[in-house]
């Protein structure tokens, strides 16, 4: 993506109703909707957050399929977004919305119990050692999740990643979290929820032309 294009959406962004761009500051100080989302989204219905929400297709899609719920994704990248924001506008899809922030930050975008359900989508694996403390599973990334979620709330992730599958069960396992599904390749086994396979990402598209499996968990945090 071209130095222009990508200004252009950053400035487009800005005058998008579903898009928020804290600064880390606010974010870490009094960020300004945490534990207030409802009034952004003015009912009380269900908050479910995408961390690494890319272009954000898995979020506007959920949104679409689920009008009784609202929908908020993460990411650093708001070039990237920037195309699920303006499609959720363009279709007029009020349970939606955008923050730019760290996924590290997530317990400062949210309070306590606030949120029901997480979705991770592809993220990067980092295999290398050195990178344990980015993968978004890790252990410290597991607390922040238990800590703005309801209880009973579930973690959801799918990756085209063996790696980070196989870590995150043993993870979990080791820990003495619930796991209420996982699954190898879930496009040649059944019985997982309808949203994991009724929508892809644009890279998964392109993992799935190439007979890449995709793997996914659904777990629950206990602690």
């Amino acid at each position: 993506m071209g130095s222009k294009n990508k200004l252009k959406r950053f400035e487009e962004n800005k005058t998008f109703r579903n898009v928020i761009q804290p600064t880390r500051d606010e974010v870490l100080t009094d960020f300004s909707y945490k534990g207030k989302w409802h009034s952004f989204f003015k009912n009380n219905n269900p908050i479910i957050v995408e961390l690494g929400c890319g272009k954000g297709e898995y979020t506007v899609a959920l949104a679409r399929n689920n009008p009784d719920k609202n929908y908020i994704g993460i990411d650093i990248k708001g070039a990237r977004f920037w195309r699920g924001a303006k499609t959720a506008i363009e279709e007029d899809l009020k349970n939606v919305a955008f923050v730019r922030t760290q996924i590290e930050l997530v317990d400062f975008i949210f309070a306590q119990n606030e949120v029901s359900e997480i979705w991770i989508t592809f993220p990067d694996p980092q295999i290398k050692y050195q990178r344990t403390k980015h993968r978004m599973t890790n252990a410290n990334f597991l607390k922040k999740y238990h800590h703005i979620l309801k209880e009973k709330g579930i973690v959801n992730l799918k990756t085209d990643s063996e790696f980070m599958h196989g870590y995150t069960l043993g993870l979990l396992s080791g820990q003495g979290h619930t796991i209420l599904y996982a699954n190898h390749n879930v496009y040649k086994n059944e019985g997982a929820p309808k949203e994991v396979t009724a929508t892809q990402t644009f890279y998964e598209n392109q993992y799935l032309e190439v007979g890449k499996p995709i793997t996914y968990i659904q777990f629950q945090l206990n602690y």
